[in-house]
């Protein structure tokens, strides 16, 4: 831990503890849906893009600070799940979510759509939920006292939300547009130094009964919008 020769190793070290940091942070904002959309490397995915984010930040190795703000649209694309990506499950037309400008407020609307040509839903599925899921990521920066990288502001950091449409049936269209919205005002001002990011997804749903259980595949996510 201090010969001069594993320098280079701390160092690594060190970035790599804080790019996992922040991206704890990020899968936390995300935590109501995570588990059912995210594949077993999404982890180290989300790692890797903060690590690359390291590599460009201000200060020495082993303490180059993580600029999530300046660098947020490297998570653009994001998809929960690489092996069923939430653009072939979904195809129907839809606009980006939109951010307020106190970035605090988030927005999704889905026109009225014909279900059978636009979703690509797994075998046995009779329903589905439309999602919107928003979640803060606070900039990162190296404490020497600590000896550890800690948050900028902790005020929203690993905070969010998520807002889930009514079950709609597939096989006709949906019947109306499909309108939703993370309301994040109750945390108060947001730091400049926290990023929000936004998540689209769908969860299907098999009726058996007249119950509504949630089905374990073909759930996806994926990250459009960050500000």
């Amino acid at each position: 831990m201090s010969d001069p020769a594993f320098k280079r190793t701390r160092e690594n070290m060190m970035e790599f503890s804080g790019a996992s940091n922040a991206g704890k942070a990020l899968r936390d904002g995300f935590a109501n849906t995570i588990k059912l959309m995210g594949d077993p490397y999404l982890s180290s995915r989300i790692s890797g893009i903060m690590r690359r984010i390291i590599s460009v930040g201000a200060g020495k190795r082993g303490e180059r600070e993580i600029d999530v703000v300046s660098m947020r649209d490297m998570f653009k694309g994001l998809e929960l799940n690489k092996i069923l990506p939430f653009r072939t499950i979904f195809y129907a037309p839809y606009s980006l979510p939109t951010i307020s400008a106190s970035r605090n407020v988030v927005d999704w609307t889905v026109v009225d759509f014909a279900t059978d040509q636009f979703i690509s839903a797994p075998l046995g599925a009779t329903h589905f939920k439309l999602v919107l899921a928003a979640g803060y990521v606070s900039n990162y920066q190296y404490n020497p006292a600590m000896r550890g990288y800690e948050p900028v502001d902790d005020t929203v950091n690993s905070l969010g939300g998520t807002a889930y449409s009514s079950y709609i049936p597939l096989g006709n269209l949906v019947g109306s547009d499909t309108v939703l919205q993370v309301d994040l005002t109750s945390l108060g001002v947001i730091p400049a130094s926290s990023a929000i990011f936004t998540g689209i997804g769908i969860i299907f749903y098999q009726e058996i009964n007249g119950d509504l259980y949630e089905l374990a595949q073909a759930n996806a996510m994926m990250i459009p919008v960050a500000g």
